[in-house]
């Protein structure tokens, strides 16, 4: 099983493993949960999945098990800039805007983790094994861009997961109810963090 971080600048490395992460995306966002998402050639997509972003890839044997978005908060593409700070200003009709409890960052120490996956037929036995190698990744590959912090709207129950990582983390917003699922905007700090 492996971990890789892809970019615009490395993709071309890597096959065709952005476009297996996108599909795998798909099927979990769109297929399994129904959410209405643009796709194109059987692929998710949206408009924070620009050159700024990176995206991990938890992968074995050709396929995508995970996955995951990191996007600073510094980003900009036309009038987007972030997902929960464009939540935060109105600006995606299905994100309540009271999502956060304070103003969303803009700070180049501070990315943002969004559309987090791991396949819906991953073995009980395996998946545990299938996320700590995405958080692991998603740390390292944070660090490795210089953030002290990462901003992500996870799964209500965040803090038991997040607990058998050693990271530490703390609410950011209220839990709230989005596409039939329990989330809560949570803020890692990566400066204990051991990738």
């Amino acid at each position: 099983m492996h971990a890789t971080t892809l970019s615009f600048g490395n993709m071309h490395t890597h096959g065709d493993l952005l476009v297996k992460l996108l599909k795998a995306r798909r099927q979990s966002f769109i297929v399994e949960r129904k959410w209405d998402l643009p796709e194109a050639e059987g692929m998710e997509y949206d408009q924070y999945d620009t050159p700024a972003s990176r995206w991990i890839a938890v992968h074995e044997d050709g396929e995508v098990l995970a996955g995951i978005r990191l996007t600073p908060t510094t980003a900009r593409c036309g009038m987007y800039s972030y997902m929960i700070r464009d939540a935060q200003k109105g600006m995606l009709a299905d994100i309540p805007a009271d999502l956060l409890s304070f103003e969303a960052p803009v700070d180049e120490k501070v990315w943002e983790s969004s559309r987090v996956f791991i396949a819906k037929d991953i073995p009980s036995d395996k998946r545990l094994e299938v996320q700590m190698k995405l958080m692991r990744e998603l740390i390292k590959a944070a660090q490795d861009e210089g953030a002290e912090k990462l901003l992500g709207m996870v799964p209500a129950l965040w803090p038991r997961w997040i607990r058998r990582l050693g990271l530490h983390a703390e609410p950011a917003g209220p839990v709230m109810e989005i596409e039939g699922m329990r989330v809560q905007v949570a803020m890692m700090d990566l400066s204990e963090a051991i990738h």
